[in-house]
């Protein structure tokens, strides 16, 4: 078992991810910060679970995100 302390992310699952970025920018602000069509044509939560769930690079982009916007979020 792989010991998880440095990692920011453990025990945050990505809808939590994804609900708590879209509560605080909206998908429009979301749409221009990381540029994919999930955000930007007809977004919803789920819909951008599906694909951010299949493309590594996309999720990294929102996990990089969050981790710069937390601290602004509470």
């Amino acid at each position: 078992m792989t010991i998880q302390s440095n990692n920011p992310l453990h025990g945050i699952t990505l809808q939590i991810i994804v609900e708590q970025l879209v509560d605080y920018y909206g998908f429009d602000t979301l749409g221009e910060l990381i540029k994919i069509k999930c955000f930007t044509d007809n977004p919803s939560v789920k819909s951008s679970l599906t694909f951010l769930r299949k493309t590594d690079w996309a999720r990294k982009k929102v996990e990089e995100l969050y981790l710069s916007s937390v601290s602004k979020m509470k």
